[in-house]
């Protein structure tokens, strides 16, 4: 194994480290720099669940090497927070229901993500297809969907709580 340092930048910070230049960029991201956002689901670029953005383009980080990465721009789920606040598309996925076991969300927020950049007003069937290369086993895809067109249409659906016997009462009919 030969060690190389590699420099790029993550989420805005620049980072310079050695490393053994077959690490896959999967276990940098996790192991080198604890940025545990990135999972891991089939390890073969089937999933998505590693999904993060490489210069702006959705990329499967199992599939790379991390010394691939040199002098690249690299966003992960973490990197998306705005002033430690959620970003508005984190927060569409949760106000859509778009969120049950998570696993899958951080590759499908940044695959949605690298669409919206490109494309800021989608049709449907361009949301499928930006979001084909990520599988998910909980909430199906129209909660996912209707988050990603949630942003594009510039109007977020907040999921109102049901209303209480006396507010139900009290309802305007």
């Amino acid at each position: 194994m030969a060690i190389r340092t590699i420099s790029c930048r993550v989420n805005g910070v620049p980072v310079q480290k050695e490393i053994d230049s077959d690490l896959r960029l999967i276990d940098f991201l996790r192991e080198n720099l604890q940025l545990t956002g990135v999972k891991e689901g089939c390890g073969e670029g089937e999933c998505g669940a590693c999904t993060i953005l490489l210069n702006g383009e959705a990329v499967n980080s199992c599939l790379m090497l991390a010394v691939q990465v040199e002098g690249a721009e690299l966003v992960t789920v973490e990197g998306l927070a705005e002033n430690g606040e959620l970003c508005r598309l984190q927060q569409a996925f949760i106000d859509n229901g778009a969120v049950q076991c998570g696993f899958c969300t951080p590759g499908m927020i940044l695959s949605a993500k690298a669409l919206l950049d490109k494309n800021p007003h989608p049709t449907e069937e361009e949301i499928r297809r930006a979001i084909s290369g990520n599988l998910c086993r909980c909430t199906g895809y129209q909660a996912i969907v209707d988050a990603i067109q949630a942003i594009s249409s510039n109007t977020l659906h907040v999921q109102q709580p049901p209303l209480s016997p006396a507010q139900e009462k009290d309802r305007p009919q």
